[in-house]
């Protein structure tokens, strides 16, 4: 039986920088059935009413173009405020996250880190894990958080450091994740910005080092269930 795997992101691009090559790899390679749901349109607070209605527009478009060339299955996009999931009800997160797990069945979760500068991460990784209780007949087996350069990077030891503990090469996906990414391209970043093409391949090439690999994308196992 193919694995079906749920990515459950705040915006869009943070499932193709979190895990775009194990994705694919999930895909063509395992043959897996891979769903994303992302939790909000990435609308920025400070941008005016013309701009937040263009970038609506261009996020959609990017999401679907970026998850098509993935492989993805299914994709949804939700409307929660960005940048702002904390002035949302906890309750009303988890019971969407509740409503995608019943629909798509997953037996494996990717999401946020809980120690993420961004305060969107931080609510997304915390509403997964209330909402896979294991309290159900149907559990979710494995949940595993990603890395987002530009917020997991950048949160200083403020919150709990990123230590992987799993890694899945990449090494002939990675073209495919940059391909991917290109189409969320007013989204990146000139070099020396983490969140840059050339780093994205940085990042790639030192979480495969690390496991004696050309490229890898890194995770936590947040909880682990056979």
């Amino acid at each position: 039986m193919s694995e079906k795997i749920l990515v459950i992101a705040a915006h869009p691009d943070d499932e193709v920088l979190g895990c775009g090559g194990t994705i694919a790899k999930k895909v063509f390679k395992e043959k897996a059935v891979v769903n994303t749901l992302i939790l909000s349109k990435g609308i920025l607070s400070r941008d005016n009413l013309k701009n937040k209605k263009r970038k609506i527009l261009s996020n959609e478009k990017s999401a679907i173009a970026a998850n098509k060339i993935l492989g993805v299955n299914k994709l949804e996009i939700l409307n929660f405020p960005d940048n702002s999931f904390d002035s949302v009800p906890r309750l009303k997160l988890i019971k969407e996250i509740e409503k995608r797990i019943k629909k798509y069945a997953p037996n494996t979760i990717y999401t946020h880190f809980h120690g993420d500068l961004n305060i969107d991460h931080q609510i997304i990784s915390q509403a997964v894990l209330t909402a896979c209780r294991p309290i159900k007949k149907k559990k979710v087996s494995k949940i595993y958080a990603f890395e987002v350069l530009s917020s997991t990077d950048y949160s200083f030891g403020v919150n709990e450091d990123f230590r992987p503990n799993h890694y899945e090469s990449i090494n002939q996906y990675v073209k495919l994740k940059v391909k991917s990414l290109k189409k969320y391209d007013h989204e990146m970043r000139p070099t020396p910005h983490s969140r840059s093409y050339k780093n994205i391949l940085n990042l790639a090439k030192l979480r495969g080092s690390q496991m004696y690999e050309n490229y890898a994308e890194s995770f936590v196992l947040l909880r682990s269930f056979s």
